[in-house]
């Protein structure tokens, strides 16, 4: 079970969560031209596109025919989360009449590919929007929401404006305890060891490993920072940094029988400090709390991790909370 937000759902109205029952409200397609194709994803394709009423430019993401059940699901969390820190707004949903393709419209963020950004990265960048980061992280499992998807290609950052959105909420899932939930999501390189290990009660910390997994790419500038080349293997590159013998603890504490596919690739490797991945490129980043942080993120134990608001708090944001608090006294604006 959840430590944090455990039964944020159970106090909400039916309605609230019950996104099958959710009746969508259509907008006007004609308001909206495509400009350009921008990305394409496994179930929808990205499109820069236009308000022609207002000019206002936007994000059109055109669905792939897929279950319903999906759509509603990824529209209803969309809703309940609306203005919420960092999380991406959804303008208009809409469809074509005669194919019956829904769309979703979102506001337009000016984003730097992060294979480009993160290298320009001062250390402090990396604080500052991490923070951000975990500000919409909080925020969506302060409202009973995972986001499952956790990953560089999920988090649009407008680096002139130091303005950060979480996009992409098609895997989110609303949190109960003590459900059973698909272990099919996110994606390989940041996949938790609960997923690779088939456990399906997984909660928010989910979100918690994968966000780990990123920062250490970003610190180590190792991209990504586990490189698995299938899911089982991507277990044994995590194995090979955080050592097996946790591992087993980890697997019979919850009392997870692993795959007998795992008998021949996992011997037996020790736990790998840190600091070993510390090389001349990567010195600028990596602080004592940068590497407590990090610590704190990547456990096996799924429990054991910082939940976001206690991430928040960690002293490796201390520069950035000092910041924010001058802001919001002195209502200036940094350089």
């Amino acid at each position: 079970m959840a430590r944090v937000y455990a039964d944020v759902n159970e106090h909400m109205p039916r309605s609230y969560w019950d996104y099958d029952s959710v009746n969508i409200s259509w907008g006007v397609l004609e308001n909206y031209e495509i400009v350009r194709k921008i990305g394409r994803g496994k179930y929808s394709e990205v499109f820069e596109g236009i308000n022609v009423v207002n000019y206002q430019k936007c994000v059109i993401k055109v669905l792939k025919p897929v279950k319903k059940k999906k759509i509603k699901r990824e529209i209803k969390i969309l809703q309940n989360l609306a203005g919420g820190p960092n999380v991406v707004a959804l303008l208009d949903v809409v469809r074509d009449n005669q194919s019956k393709t829904p769309s979703l419209v979102f506001e337009a963020i000016n984003n730097t590919d992060f294979r480009t950004l993160y290298p320009r990265f001062s250390d402090y960048d990396v604080r500052f929007y991490v923070f951000e980061l975990l500000k919409a992280l909080d925020f969506c499992h302060s409202k009973g929401i995972m986001h499952r998807d956790v990953k560089p290609h999920n988090v649009m950052i407008d680096h002139e404006k130091r303005k950060l959105r979480l996009i992409d909420w098609g895997l989110a899932e609303f949190y109960h305890k003590g459900t059973e939930y698909n272990v099919r999501v996110a994606s390989r390189y940041f996949k938790g060891p609960e997923l690779l290990v088939d456990f399906q009660e997984y909660d928010y910390s989910l979100d918690m490993w994968s966000l780990g997994a990123m920062f250490a790419s970003m610190i180590f500038r190792k991209e990504p920072f586990f490189h698995g080349n299938s899911n089982s293997d991507q277990l044994v590159k995590i194995a090979k940094v955080l050592g097996t013998e946790e591992l087993f603890e980890y697997l019979d504490k919850y009392d997870i029988e692993l795959d007998p596919q795992y008998d021949d690739i996992l011997s037996r490797f020790p736990r790998k400090p840190w600091h070993s991945f510390v090389n001349a490129e990567n010195q600028r980043f990596v602080s004592d709390e940068a590497i407590d942080f990090l610590d704190k993120l990547l456990r096996y134990d799924h429990a054991e991790r910082l939940t976001a608001q206690e991430a928040m708090a960690h002293a490796y944001f201390d520069p950035v909370r000092a910041d924010a608090q001058a802001l919001s006294h002195n209502n200036v604006t940094l350089p």
